[in-house]
């Protein structure tokens, strides 16, 4: 497992300066693109959205989402049509996620977690592996989250693990707990997973 260094109480700005550093390294570190790979639900869009006013070539970026929600990309429930809305006007290009791609090395992995320790759509019901063949799964969380019950695509964890650092923002202390137990190895919980498999740098912004 890597060591996790953990900022505490960060606002979207100092979390959007952060990415913004970490992409400045990474255009200048090489002449093509640069591959990362964003959650879904509320945190991101807020940080994305002060992230884009940063002075960056974003045509040289290629964002994935780290999974999506199986409904037209024209649907408030898609994570790719927001994707879209945000970084294409900015000259960024946005992946849409089928299990027909080839997954990348990603230089930043940008995960959220759910109370419930799920990542991307990685949730405990669907018992995610490190040594998992597929990089990208359909599958269906159980119990279905109210607030978004559709069937879902997600990168798998060697997926996610194929990345040059790792970004984690949670919010809530309760999330902050699970994630902190994760940290620890005292779960098998979908992040302990991940976390357990990590060599990369994790940083977690709460």
């Amino acid at each position: 497992m890597a060591e996790a260094t953990i900022i505490e109480n960060a606002t979207d700005g100092d979390i959007a300066d952060w990415l913004a550093q970490r992409l400045g390294e990474a255009f200048a570190a090489t002449e093509g693109p640069v591959t990362i790979t964003v959650p879904g639900g509320s945190t991101p869009f807020p940080i994305i959205e002060q992230l884009l006013k940063r002075d960056l070539d974003w045509s040289r970026l290629v964002v994935w989402p780290g999974d999506d929600r199986i409904v037209p990309e024209d649907h408030e429930a898609s994570n790719t049509g927001k994707l879209r809305k945000l970084f294409e006007p900015a000259g960024a290009e946005v992946v849409t996620l089928t299990i027909m791609e080839q997954v990348p090395h990603f230089d930043l992995a940008w995960l959220g977690m759910g109370a419930d320790g799920h990542i991307a759509s990685l949730f405990p019901n669907t018992d995610p592996k490190l040594d998992e063949p597929r990089s990208i799964l359909r599958l269906t969380p159980d119990p279905l989250p109210p607030e978004a019950p559709f069937d879902r695509i997600s990168l798998t964890l060697p997926s996610l693990l194929a990345s040059d650092r790792i970004l984690f923002v949670i919010r809530g202390t309760d999330k902050r707990t699970v994630f902190d137990q994760a940290l620890a190895g005292k779960s098998d919980l979908p992040v302990a997973r991940l976390l357990a498999g990590a060599k990369q740098p994790v940083t977690c912004f709460t």
